[in-house]
């Protein structure tokens, strides 16, 4: 072999070796679903045809409300009224169709700095009863930024009574999480990210990196996976949406993927969460595998940054019935996933859906309609807004 051959082999090689690795990680060697395009997965002749979509019908999306900005999340005390948080700290009331003007609440101490600010909202299982509803927001603790969840009392005309559940929440202009929902066993669950020092995912002494458990006073439910410990699953990055199957009980989650300066960019999640069970950050991401880590259900790259996210159980649109739907905030639209009924680890298929064209979607829920609403966040300083914009939506029959 000559020199020439031998520089080629030294030095070349390795740098094509280098570019290919970049190309898949970065999203070249990845398939993305395109709108309108349904990617099946692993699912057999039989399941296809025994699945297949009974008379589906056409669907609408159309407008609910304008005149938001960068509402985080939304839920519905009544088939006419919805509540929707905005990040800057406002609670908003939208009353049959209409916004109306004056907040609700102004939450003084948020943060939004950055990605942070006013952002989970649930309201309680018992909230015809006692009208309680649970927020989450950042605020600054004099050295830092951190995450508070607090509960108020709605009166109808404004919120009361503010009682904090739990403070002290690591967080950080990015990854402060923070999803929130109540699940079927009547316990509050709190998302929350690793505050950009992604080592505390691994650390089961932090509440960052997180999906939390609570009673709805902040206390420790007995039957936690970690004694004393609020902690139910751990090893999660930044994680903005959660959803429980009401056919069985099991929760999913969404989950931000690397962005460049914490690892290959791209790699967001789908998973199916399982108490006591460790997923994985910063110890692997992507495709990467180590044992004693639970494997996501659904991987994207070129990242769609997916945050709120919802199961469909409503019969006016068939095709939809039993799917999980999630946002995506950088993907730019509504995505929908079937799951094997039989196994809750398996997906079948996703689309993303060709009707939904609305710029960046950050949460997405049933209404009592049976449509599913979401709601943009084109102000958020990434997006590009449009007249009106923030927007709540539907997707309704025809």
């Amino acid at each position: 072999m000559n020199k020439k051959s031998i520089y080629f082999s030294i030095i070349f090689i390795p740098l094509i070796g280098l570019g290919i690795y970049a190309w898949q990680y970065f999203g070249g060697g990845a398939k993305e679903s395109a709108p309108g395009e349904k990617v099946v997965m692993n699912a057999s002749d039989t399941y296809k045809e025994e699945h297949k979509d009974k008379e589906p019908v056409e669907i609408v999306v159309e407008e609910v409300v304008g005149g938001l900005e960068v509402p985080w999340s939304m839920a519905f005390t009544s088939p006419t009224r919805i509540l929707v948080t905005e990040r800057p700290g406002r609670v908003r009331a939208v009353v049959e169709g209409v916004l109306l003007e004056k907040p609700l609440y102004t939450f003084a101490e948020v943060s939004t700095t950055g990605e942070e600010g006013l952002m989970g909202m649930a309201l309680d299982p018992h909230y015809d009863q006692n009208h309680w509803v649970y927020f989450s927001y950042a605020y600054n603790t004099g050295s830092t930024l951190a995450v508070r969840v607090v509960r108020l009392t709605d009166t109808g005309e404004t919120l009361t009574d503010p009682f904090t559940l739990l403070e002290g929440i690591p967080a950080a202009q990015y990854h402060a999480g923070s999803r929130i929902a109540f699940g079927p066993d009547q316990l509050l669950y709190v998302t929350t990210g690793d505050a950009t020092n992604k080592n505390i995912a691994q650390d089961l002494k932090s509440l960052g990196g997180k999906i939390l458990r609570m009673n709805k006073d902040g206390s420790v439910p007995e039957d936690n996976p970690f004694e004393g410990s609020l902690v139910y699953s751990y090893g999660h990055r930044n994680s903005q949406g959660l959803a429980w199957n009401k056919e069985n009980g099991e929760l999913y989650a969404t989950e931000h993927g690397p962005s460049v300066f914490d690892g290959p960019a791209g790699g967001d999640e789908i998973n199916h969460i399982l108490p006591g069970e460790n997923y994985g950050w910063p110890l692997v991401s992507h495709k990467e595998k180590k044992d004693g880590t639970e494997k996501p259900m659904l991987l994207f790259t070129p990242a769609v940054a997916p945050s709120g996210a919802t199961f469909y159980t409503g019969t006016k649109i068939p095709q939809f019935t039993g799917k999980f739907f999630f946002a995506g905030l950088k993907g730019e639209g509504v995505y929908e996933v079937e799951i094997d009924e039989d196994d809750p680890n398996d997906v079948k298929s996703y689309e993303k859906l060709a009707e939904v064209d609305f710029g960046r979607i950050r949460d997405i829920l049933e209404g009592s309609d049976e449509a599913l609403y979401f709601l943009t966040s084109n102000r958020d300083g990434r997006g590009k807004p449009a007249s009106g914009d923030d927007k709540i939506y539907r997707i309704r029959a025809k």
